[in-house]
């Protein structure tokens, strides 16, 4: 593991991983799902009873892997936590100040996420012409009778218990316990100390073993998942909600364009190793919609990519609770488009009061089974606004869902390399240089090693 006080360039990215006849992994993961979407067309869900095959038969394979990627969050994300906090000394305010920077970071990136959804959906104005008559309030009210409370997920970041935190894969309340553990560790000295910092490295390591091996089943796990996605909605439930479909990914994209991609700059990160390193996760995130099937792969990319191991470990997971771009920008886009849909006005100061209860009412939220249409839920009851919104939402919300949290994924791991350049722990090689220097207009330099900006 190598010593952060003194940064070594980071490590040469490593060739792609290649399977049969020379297929990289990548390459297998689209052309599952290339494979599962013509399933899912020529094979959709019919009528109960009516027999012939149908793409949903295939959901087992899909779950087989989410149960898979879920058996090793807990034992991967405690034993890194723990090494990278209580394997580098004793000095904790290391650990103070890369919370505090991480939040902060968080909260102005999740800003930004809001005022770039609120642009979109008052200028595209997607819900206008929607009509709500068809739609029910009963599924709405099934989501908001979950909505939870800024205290509450306070609370429940606290676990009472570790082996109940692990059995649900409460992420946060694993990155809660593995904090407090790493930080008593650290005081504790002789062989008691070897020996679990010992036990915990080999179990890392163990774990990222364990990734490798899951990750071969990807390409069958996510084809179905897209498989089952397409069988059961079909390729026409863009129809009527094309257009809200269409300008979330719009504002998606432009907020990649014109945050993330800044943000990037500004710290200086290799953008072409990033998003190297970044690809893979980013598909299974966007295949499965699901943050935790992408989460172990991140954390071993992070890593691979020179950020020291105590910051992925902590920025990463405490991210997908207070960092959630994607879902942060679909909420300023669905509450609003559910007002423009029932027909009411909602001024820009009610707008604003409502993006700032979201921005509470969001966090901690990321392991929640539809988390977003859960907020999203609670929101709209908040501010009187007609439930039917959601029952219309949920016809097009896995589609939405699969992009929202594959920007989740990319600005969470983004965080990462922005908080090692922060604190001075991750350097470019000479090859990011150039490239670094090109989409700034700059002239192109190739120094031998690039100084660490000052903290002050």
């Amino acid at each position: 593991m190598t010593d952060e006080t003194h940064p070594v360039s980071a490590p040469a990215a490593s060739p792609p991983r290649k399977g049969l006849r020379g297929i990289t992994q990548t390459q297998q993961i689209v052309i599952a799902m290339v494979f599962g979407i013509l399933l899912g067309y020529l094979f959709p869900d019919h009528p109960a009873g009516q027999p012939g095959f149908q793409a949903s038969s295939l959901n087992f394979l899909s779950t087989i892997f989410l149960r898979m990627i879920k058996s090793l969050i807990v034992p991967l994300l405690f034993s890194t936590l723990v090494v990278g906090i209580a394997g580098h000394g004793d000095d904790m305010k290391r650990v103070g100040k890369l919370a505090f920077r991480s939040i902060l970071y968080f909260e102005i990136v999740t800003t930004f996420a809001l005022v770039v959804g609120l642009l979109a959906v008052n200028i595209v104005k997607p819900g206008v012409g929607v009509n709500l008559a068809t739609a029910t309030a009963q599924a709405g009210t099934e989501f908001a009778r979950k909505q939870t409370t800024f205290i509450g997920v306070i609370e429940h970041t606290v676990p009472q218990s570790f082996f109940e935190a692990a059995a649900s894969n409460e992420v946060l309340q694993i990155v809660f316990f593995a904090i407090i553990f790493a930080v008593a560790l650290s005081q504790v000295q002789g062989p008691a100390k070897t020996f679990m910092l010992t036990a915990c490295e080999s179990l890392s390591e163990v774990m990222f073993k364990f990734v490798g091996i899951v990750m071969k089943f990807a390409p069958f796990g996510i084809g179905a998942a897209i498989a089952v996605t397409v069988g059961k909605s079909g390729l026409g439930v863009l129809h009527n909600l094309g257009v809200l479909v269409l300008t979330l990914y719009g504002a998606l994209i432009a907020f990649v364009l014109f945050v993330l991609l800044p943000v990037a700059l500004i710290f200086k990160v290799p953008i072409r190793r990033f998003w190297q390193a970044t690809k893979e996760p980013w598909l299974i995130a966007f295949t499965t919609a699901s943050s935790e099937a992408a989460l172990p792969l991140a954390l071993q990319r992070m890593e691979r990519l020179g950020v020291p191991r105590r910051i992925v470990s902590f920025v990463l997971p405490t991210g997908y609770s207070f960092n959630l771009d994607g879902s942060t920008l679909y909420l300023a886009l669905a509450s609003v488009f559910v007002a423009q849909a029932a027909g009411i006005h909602m001024p820009i100061g009610t707008q604003i009061l409502m993006m700032l209860t979201l921005m509470l009412t969001s966090k901690g939220v990321a392991a929640v089974p539809r988390a977003s249409l859960v907020i999203l839920s609670g929101a709209l009851t908040q501010f009187d606004l007609p439930l039917q919104g959601v029952a219309v939402i949920l016809g097009v919300d896995a589609l939405m869902d699969m992009a929202r949290t594959s920007i989740n994924l990319v600005g969470n791991c983004l965080a990462t390399v922005v908080m090692a350049r922060w604190e001075g722990v991750f350097e470019l090689s000479a090859e990011d240089t150039p490239v670094a220097d090109a989409l700034r207009g700059q002239p192109l330099s190739v120094p031998a090693v690039v100084t660490p900006p000052d903290e002050g």
